[in-house]
């Protein structure tokens, strides 16, 4: 790390913080050439390379933009949709990649998004695992019946 001040080549780390959510870690430095303190802010960058080759940063937004147009109509808070942001993104970095691709970014929408709300699940699965048939749409419908608990067993006595 280059002192602002001096430019010298090395610095020396006083202090370390994390900061914001957790994503960022916020370091008071001292340039052992000039005395002078300086503080960095270091972050992983973590991009997504889309089908057109193009890469670019990794954008909550964007998650929350493409969300809610499969929650439309639902109720679904804009709380729900950061949150949902926020797992997606927590998710994704977990796995230690600086690139993923862009459908594995919808992909890994799919989990958070089932949770939360069903048809806008259904919506979004349409698009990323490219239903082409009814019967696609009948096999998600199961597989979410499957893994529901049965309504009519809990009003059993």
């Amino acid at each position: 790390m280059h002192c602002p001040f001096c430019r010298h080549s090395d610095s020396r780390v006083v202090d370390s913080r994390t900061a914001e959510d957790g994503s960022a870690i916020r370091r008071r430095r001292q340039c052992p050439n000039c005395g002078r303190r300086f503080t960095t802010i270091e972050t992983t960058s973590l991009n997504v390379m889309k089908r057109s080759g193009a890469v670019e940063p990794f954008s909550r937004d964007k998650i929350i933009s493409g969300v809610r147009k499969a929650c439309q109509g639902r109720p679904v808070s804009d709380d729900d949709l950061a949150l949902l942001a926020q797992q997606v993104e927590e998710t994704i970095r977990s796995n230690g990649v600086a690139e993923i691709d862009a459908h594995e970014v919808g992909l890994t929408i799919l989990g958070p998004l089932r949770e939360l709300d069903e048809v806008a699940y259904l919506r979004f699965a349409s698009v990323y695992q490219a239903f082409s048939s009814l019967e696609d749409f009948e096999a998600a419908i199961a597989a979410l019946r499957v893994d529901r608990p049965d309504q009519s067993e809990e009003s059993l006595p």
